[in-house]
């Protein structure tokens, strides 16, 4: 068909790059020791997830800590500002991280896989649907 593919557009509109990595990231920053907020989103920047939105992120730490994942803590004496809220990682979001990096190397095999085949088969012969 003349034209196709040019323009096509994912239904619902193309997902967020990193969006459904939004909790584990945050559970591995957490692992690595207490943050508050904006630290939590300055590493996120660096690690490639600078599109998030910053309400997401702390809609996403409450519901971690509704889950058990995380607790937090206000610091009062140690900031210049207003008191700033620390997040700790719990015992259960330590087991929760665990199992997201085990489903993310078996997704990443997948995906390997997935692009093997695709590259494999680019280097074939030209075909009409190439």
């Amino acid at each position: 068909m003349p034209g196709r593919g040019h323009g096509w557009r994912w239904r619902g509109g193309c997902p967020r790059r990193g969006a459904g990595l939004l909790e584990p990231t945050l559970l591995l920053l957490l692992h690595q020791g207490t943050a508050h907020g904006y630290v939590l989103m300055e590493h996120l920047q660096k690690l490639g997830l600078e599109e998030m939105d910053a309400s997401v992120v702390y809609r996403t730490l409450r519901d971690m800590e509704a889950q058990g994942w995380l607790t937090s803590t206000w610091e009062e004496e140690k900031t210049q500002g207003p008191p700033r809220r620390i997040y700790h990682l719990t015992r259960e979001g330590d087991e929760v991280l665990a199992f997201w990096t085990r489903s993310l190397e078996g997704t990443r095999e997948m995906i390997d896989n997935l692009l093997g085949i695709y590259h494999r088969h680019m280097q074939e012969e030209e075909r009409e649907h190439h």
